[in-house]
This record gives C-alpha cells, structure tokens and sequence, in this order.
C-alpha cells in the first residue's frame, strides 16, 4: 500500500525557479507524486507580509506553475502561514484574509495549507483561535481540501524553546476542533525525524482524530547546518508498515531541486517493495534515473564527501578534486552540485522567524 505522496516545497533560503519546479513536477509524477505544495520560506506574501496582494506578474506565474501541475495531473495547493493571524482576527484582518483568499482561489487550487508555524504560540487558548481561522477560511476557499499546520507539529521540543511553551492539551484540543475533514500536518518525534513507526502515528492520530498528514523533513538541507550537506541518500526509517497510519507522505524537498528526485524516488520504492526494500540498490536505481549512469557512479564514489563531511568539513584539495569531478559533466544536478561547492545555497539563523 503506497500512500497519496507529494512534494512540499517549505524551505529557507533559495528558491526554486518556475522551471524547476515544473520539472520536478513531471519528473516525479509517473512515481506516484500526486500533489505539489508552494510554500517557499522566500515568498513573504504568504508570510509576514501575506497581507500584501501578488503583483499581476507573480499571479500569472503561479498560474502557469498551477496549470504545469493539472498537465501532469498532479494536485496544485499553496502554503499560506497568515502570521500571527491569531492575536488578532478582526475585521480588518478577515478583509485581508479574504482578498488573499481570493486571489489563491483564481489559481484553481486543489490544495490549501493554512500554516500556523514558526510564530509565537504561547497562549492558552491558542487552538480555540486557531480553529475559528481555519473553520472560516473553510467556508470561503474553494480549495477541495484544506491542511493546516499547527504550530506545534512534532514532539521536539526545540520548538518550545524557540516560540514558548505550547499550551497543555493544545494538539488534542486543535483536533478535537477542526472539521474532522480538514487534515493536519505532523513533522514526527522531532522536527526533521530520524524514523516514524506505526506506534508513533498511531498514538498521534488519537491525539489529532485523524491520520496526520506527514510533513517529511527529508530531503530539506535548509539553515545554517543542514546547507552544509547534500541530502542524497535513499529514504530509511519510512517503513511501508505506516502507510495505514497516515493520511498522506510529504516530502519537503532539498534546495537542489534536481538532486531531491534522488531520495525522492526512493521513497516510492520503500513503499511499493515494503520489507524487499534495499535503500542501496533504491539509491543507485534513482542515481542513475535522474543522473544517467556516469554522473550517478561519481555522485556513488563521493557521497560520503558530499553528505556526511559537507562543505565546511571539506579540504581545498578535496574541493578541487570535486569540482574537477563534476565539471566534466553538462548536466544540472552536477551544476547543482558545484553551485553547493560555491556556497550558493547557504542560509543562515532566519529559519527560526518568518
């Protein structure tokens, strides 16, 4: 059993081009990548500045990335994270909301994210608040199906101690809430999770009154460590056993928009073998798909280079023997490889903030 999976694209630093992102969409489609969430960390005007309308130039954009996803009959959806909507949902606010509403709606959305993450959350009745939004948004967007993410999405309590001590009770009380066909996000026992198993999940959808929506935290490189390291390997601790316990696998996906396909299509492999997986053979399989073979061996030789030293680990030496490497190749994962070696995906401290 494969459940329904899709790419979220929910990270800081930079972000993907349109082409990009319709390649990765007809890429990994014919593997069973069924729905597309923009949500770049990049895009403020569904941030802090999410009350601010699209030009006319970005509209049409989104617009022809939305009708790239209906050609390859795959779910368009868009991440909005209203900041800080919740301290205070008065008319002016509702005003703003509804315009934007409106202008996500002219896209043709199948999917609509209301994400309430990375903002403060230290208030007791903040699932009360939260609900009222998001049941409001349900009555205006014509969106088939509404996600929401709480602000707090895993058990790590790192989030805690950024954004202030959830309140007692608060994802019970959010499920207990919403409209029990409005789904919601889960990242696991820690924000990027290492693992998630049945138990796991099954204890979470008691808590939510629905299977979580998996928001995976792999392959995402973003921040001041993970940019430091090529996320390539293929999906562990992703059993098929889990399937029945979610509602849906999203991935959120590396900078590299190109590389990501790797692990990506290895996680439909998990899922289509179950307990025949072999991460290994997955990882060469998906290499040599989305590399070809030659480029895919030197990725293979230098793994260990890439994702486990990373960038910063690295020797001048070792730097010019990599790049040597990849620049005899004319290809755009081994540009994006090189384009890594140059530092043009670093990010640094904003992943705590909006």
């Amino acid at each position: 059993m494969t459940p329904e999976l899709g790419i979220i694209e929910g990270f800081f630093g930079r972000p993907y081009s349109w082409d990009e992102r319709a390649d990765m969409v007809r890429a990994l489609a014919p593997a069973g990548y069924g729905f597309y969430l923009y949500a770049p960390k990049a895009d403020g005007h569904l941030r802090r500045r999410w009350r601010e309308p699209y030009s006319d130039a970005d509209l049409q954009a989104l617009a022809g990335f939305a009708q790239s996803c209906r050609d390859a009959g795959v779910r368009f959806g868009v991440g909005l994270s209203p900041y800080e909507l919740f301290l205070g949902f008065d008319a002016p606010a509702r005003d703003a909301l509804a315009a934007k509403l409106a202008q996500l709606d002219s896209l043709g959305l199948d999917d609509l994210g209301v994400f309430f993450d990375d903002m403060k959350g230290d208030l007791p009745e903040l699932a009360e608040r939260q609900v009222e939004i998001v049941h409001w948004i349900a009555g205006r967007t014509s969106a088939s199906r509404l996600i929401a993410c709480p602000s707090y999405y895993t058990d790590d309590p790192v989030l805690d101690r950024v954004f202030g001590q959830r309140p007692a009770n608060y994802l019970e009380d959010l499920g207990a809430g919403l409209d029990p066909k409005i789904e919601l996000m889960w990242t696991g026992e820690e924000v990027c999770a290492r693992e998630f198993s049945p138990g796991h999940l099954a204890r979470v959808a008691e808590q939510m009154r629905r299977k979580p929506f998996l928001w995976d935290n792999y392959p995402v490189n973003d921040g001041p460590r993970m940019s430091r390291h090529l996320h390539l390997r293929a999906f562990t601790g992703r059993p098929a056993s889990i399937a029945p316990h979610i509602a849906a696998h999203g991935i959120n996906t590396a900078s590299q928009a190109v590389l990501s396909r790797i692990p990506a299509l290895s996680l439909a492999e998990s899922y289509r073998d179950g307990e025949a997986y072999q991460y290994l053979a997955a990882f060469r399989r998906a290499a040599r798909t989305v590399l070809g073979p030659d480029l895919a061996d030197g990725v293979e030789r230098t793994l260990l280079l890439l994702e486990d030293t990373g960038r910063d680990g690295l020797s001048n030496e070792q730097k010019a023997r990599l790049r040597t490497r990849f620049e005899a190749f004319d290809h755009p994962g081994a540009r994006e490889i090189l384009a890594w070696l140059d530092g043009l995906f670093a990010t640094g401290e904003e992943l705590q903030t909006q």
